[in-house]
């Protein structure tokens, strides 16, 4: 008699059935992996959706995580991809958000996954899988809803390919009243030695530079970090024209943005570093970078019933 139990394994394996992404739960139901057939993955934290891990297929870490992250909801996550909305910093002087906690409140709440997606041919390097994850003001904990108390729903999508990384967000006004809101995806980027790192894709750009008094500025060739940089860039060139990050001559990762018009560029050196509690280790400034493609100068409006769509591609 056949043990029917074995039915599926032997289904799997089948041959011209192609290998398809495994995506699994792991802590307590807290974190969700997606592993291609080819050996890259992603792992996202249900807190913050935040995207904590970002592996090749020879298990090289693309992105950069503090040793001293929190990872269990006490806090926001420090590295990764931190989502951050519906404010960039603070706004004292915006009425609709003046009251809330910096970079707002998706990164400080637990997500629901709402499930995955996959593609795949007979070729490998063609598979792909989208998870994706939903926050709206009814799932808000009461005390964050009373500080923005909108009716909206948000739907974050994180893909993974062989080739990049994709996180997009798609934001409805399910209420009855405009919403203002920014949006940013805080990438940090893993990097072998900041010293040896330039930024392109921003020359002749306009930026606005927090390390220095605001001051508004425009960017003269390729960027260099070498102390703290806090900068808003509005990219001279449209969103398609890929932001490239190269050390020691060679490419290392290339951002492309979609409707989200900003760049912001930060590394806190060693005294920012040395002030932040869970920046660790202190020296990890040598070996990250936040890209940070967003809408945060100035503010997006959402009629009733609309929906902002924007999104990012990391190349590595």
């Amino acid at each position: 008699m056949v043990d029917r139990r074995n039915k599926p394994m032997a289904l799997a394996t089948t041959p011209g059935l192609p290998p398809q992404p495994q995506v699994n739960f792991s802590h307590n139901n807290s974190r969700v992996t997606a592993v291609l057939p080819t050996g890259e993955s992603v792992e996202v934290l249900l807190y913050g959706a935040t995207v904590i891990s970002w592996k090749t297929r020879f298990g090289s870490e693309k992105l950069w995580l503090s040793d001293a992250a929190k990872l269990d909801g006490s806090k926001a996550v420090r590295g990764g991809i931190p989502l951050v909305f519906p404010v960039f910093g603070t706004a004292p002087d915006h009425p609709a958000t003046s009251k809330l906690p910096q970079h707002g409140f998706a990164r400080n709440s637990r997500w629901e996954f709402l499930g995955k997606s996959s593609s795949e041919s007979a070729g490998l390097s063609d598979s792909s899988v989208k998870l994706d994850f939903g926050l709206s003001s009814n799932t808000l904990a009461d005390d964050v809803q009373a500080l923005w108390p909108h009716t909206f729903s948000v739907i974050y999508s994180v893909t993974l390919t062989p080739e990049n990384l994709s996180t997009s967000i798609v934001v409805t006004n399910d209420g009855s009243q405009p919403i203002e809101f920014q949006v940013l995806m805080h990438t940090y980027l893993r990097v072998d030695d900041i010293s040896k790192v330039q930024i392109t894709g921003l020359e002749e750009s306009e930026y606005v530079d927090k390390v220095d008094a605001a001051k508004a500025k425009t960017q003269s060739g390729a960027i260099t970090i070498t102390g703290e940089t806090d900068r808003v860039y509005t990219p001279a060139k449209g969103p398609s024209s890929p932001v490239v990050v190269a050390e020691d001559g060679e490419t290392v990762f290339s951002v492309v943005r979609d409707n989200l018009k900003d760049v912001v560029v930060w590394n806190p050196w060693t005294d920012k570093a040395a002030g932040m509690g869970d920046f660790e280790p202190k020296d990890g400034f040598q070996n990250m970078l936040c890209v940070e493609a967003g809408s945060v100068k100035g503010w997006v409006t959402l009629d009733p019933s609309d929906a902002f769509e924007g999104a990012q591609t990391i190349s590595d």
